[in-house]
C-alpha cells in the first residue's frame, strides 16, 4: 500500500490523492492545501473526459434559493457541469434546504462539490450525505511528523521518484510547519534533482532552517562525531539560531534511541509500541549502535541540565549547549 493511501485511510475517508467520481462529492475538514488538491483532482479527472467542462462556484454562506437547481439544469448543449460550493461550515439555511432537495435526485452530467471546512453547521445535511453514501474526502491537518513524512513519500511516487528516509526527515524538520510549503519543497526538489533524492540535495535547498540545523548538529552528536557537531552547532548559533530548538533536537534523538535501545522486534511492531513511525525507528537502532546503558543514562542527565539552562537558569546558555553535545558527542562510541 502507498504512503499516501496508508495516511489517507489512518484518517478515514475517500484517498485525496485519487478522489472517486460522483455525482456529489464532500470534501471535508480543515486543511485547505488537502481540499484544494482534492479538488483538483476531480477537475482533472472531468476534464480528461471532457474538456468542455463547465466550471461553477457558489457560496453556501451567501446563497440564495433556487440558485443550485438553477445553475444545474441543462444547458443548451448538454455539456457536462462541475459545481463547487464552499463555506458549507458557515452555510445558509436556503442553501440547506435546496441541498438537501438537491442529493436525493442529482441533476444528470453534473458533479456537485460541496466544500466543509469541519464543525457541526448543516449536520442535518452532513448525516444525509453518510446515509446516501457520498463519498467524503477527509482533510485534517497532518500533525505528526510521521504523517508528514508519509506524505513526503507520497509525492514522490506520484512523480516516480525516490527520496531516502534520512532525506524525508530533514525535509519534514525543515519546511514541515506547513503542508502547502512541504508540497512546494517537494517539487522543487522533484524539478531540480536527478536520482535518488538525499539529506545532501535537501540541506543543499533547505539546510539553513532552523529545524533542519538542529537535527544537523544532534545526529553528528549521536553518532559520535564531536568534530561535525560542534562545528554545525557553532555555525547555527553564529547565524542566530537558538539554544532552545539545538536542545530539543538532541533531546527528541536521545530519547528515540533510549526507546528501542533494548527493543525487540519489527520495525513495524516496535513502530506501534513505541508512537514512532518505521523510518524513525529504524534511525534509532542505527544510533543505538554508538550507545551503551551507562552512555544513555549521562547523556538524558546532561540534557535534563541544558533544558533547564538555556531556558533562564544559566547566564550563558550557549556555553550550555555546547556542553551538552561535547558530553553527548563523545559518550557515544565512533
Amino acid at each position: 500500500m502507498s504512503a499516501a493511501k496508508t495516511s489517507q485511510r489512518a484518517a478515514g475517508g475517500v484517498d485525496w490523492r485519487d478522489v472517486p467520481l460522483a455525482p456529489v462529492i464532500l470534501v471535508f475538514g480543515p486543511e485547505d492545501f488537502i481540499a484544494s488538491r482534492a479538488v483538483d483532482d476531480v477537475r482533472r479527472k472531468l476534464r480528461a473526459q471532457n474538456p468542455e467542462l463547465e466550471v461553477t462556484s457558489l457560496d453556501a454562506a451567501h446563497y440564495t434559493a433556487g440558485q443550485l437547481g438553477m445553475v444545474a439544469s441543462p444547458s443548451l448543449f448538454s455539456e457536462p457541469k462541475l459545481i463547487e460550493v464552499g463555506t458549507l461550515a458557515s452555510m445558509s439555511d436556503d442553501f440547506l434546504q435546496d441541498a438537501l432537495a438537491y442529493i436525493k435526485d442529482p441533476a444528470p452530467d453534473v458533479t456537485l462539490v460541496l466544500l466543509h471546512g469541519g464543525g457541526v453547521r448543516g449536520k442535518k445535511l452532513l448525516d444525509a450525505l453518510k446515509a446516501l453514501g457520498v463519498p467524503r474526502v477527509e482533510c485534517q491537518p497532518l500533525k505528526k511528523d510521521a504523517e508528514k513524512a508519509q506524505f513526503v513519500s507520497g509525492e514522490f511516487s506520484l512523480a516516480r521518484r525516490r527520496i531516502d528516509a534520512q532525506a524525508v526527515r530533514a525535509l519534514v524538520a525543515a519546511v514541515g510547519s506547513s503542508l502547502s510549503e512541504l508540497a512546494a519543497a517537494c517539487s522543487q526538489l522533484i524539478a531540480d534533482t536527478s536520482g535518488m533524492v538525499s539529506s545532501d540535495d535537501v540541506d543543499k535547498y533547505y539546510g539553513g532552517r532552523v529545524e533542519a540545523t538542529a537535527f544537523r548538529v544532534a545526529d553528528a552528536a549521536l553518532a559520535g562525531n564531536a568534530p561535525v557537531a560542534l562545528s554545525t552547532l557553532r555555525h547555527a548559533l553564529a547565524t542566530g539560531v537558538d539554544p532552545v530548538p539545538l536542545v530539543a533536537a538532541l533531546a527528541m534523538k536521545v530519547r528515540q534511541v533510549a526507546k528501542v535501545f533494548s527493543a525487540r522486534g519489527s520495525s513495524a511492531q516496535l513502530a506501534r509500541d513505541l508512537g514512532m513511525s518505521p523510518w524513525q525507528v529504524d534511525a534509532a537502532r542505527r544510533d543505538a549502535g554508538h550507545w551503551s546503558g551507562p552512555a544513555l543514562v549521562t547523556a538524558i542527565k546532561i540534557l535534563a541540565e541544558t533544558d533547564a539552562q538555556v531556558k533562564g537558569e544559566a547566564k550563558d546558555p550557549v556555553y550550555a549547549v555546547e556542553r551538552a553535545v561535547i558530553v553527548i558527542a563523545t559518550a557515544a562510541r565512533r
